[in-house]
């Protein structure tokens, strides 16, 4: 059997606390149920290091859970050098993060860095995952449609251009 490396994935939002937990979280429930979790590997992190070794926010990990994501054994990490050769795809929540995310990373790798909700099939290249911290309940319930759709399209898109093309005899 051939040894295949495995794609990386790394979410990237601020602190490390709402949205990219949540859309790891997510994306990682989506990979297990497809079973491609032995192809795929999911990590997320933040741009800032405001919140280092903390768990995911109680909002945030209430409202996953009710929609049967686990996320209480993720911890907030910050983006660190290495991340940039490292992951595959580095995808950001919003706009000021996919800036911070190519101005620290090496040139080369820039075509791995991208906006999230670029797989939501209902979203256009320049939609933002909001930042649901300083608002209400709504908020991370968006956060969590808006995830659950770009994850589908992430999944879609890796099994159509990488995953089929692999030959895992």
């Amino acid at each position: 059997m051939n040894k295949t490396k495995k794609i990386k994935i790394l979410f990237v939002c601020m602190g490390n606390i709402c949205r990219s937990p949540t859309a790891d979280a997510v994306f990682r429930h989506y990979v297990r149920s497809a079973g491609v979790d032995h192809l795929i590997e999911v990590d997320s992190a933040g741009t800032h290091a405001y919140h280092i070794g903390n768990p995911p926010d109680e909002r945030s990990q209430r409202s996953a859970l009710k929609r049967g994501y686990f996320m209480d054994d993720l911890r907030a990490r910050a983006v660190e050098s290495h991340d940039f050769d490292e992951f595959d795809y580095i995808l950001a929540m919003d706009m000021e993060n996919l800036r911070l995310l190519q101005q620290r990373s090496p040139h080369h790798h820039h075509g791995k860095i991208h906006l999230f909700m670029k797989y939501g099939e209902s979203y256009d290249d320049s939609t933002e995952v909001p930042d649901p911290y300083f608002g209400g309940h709504q908020g991370f319930e968006l956060v969590l449609d808006m995830v659950e759709e770009a994850s589908q399209g992430l999944l879609k898109h890796l099994n159509e251009t990488i995953i089929l093309n692999r030959n895992f005899s």
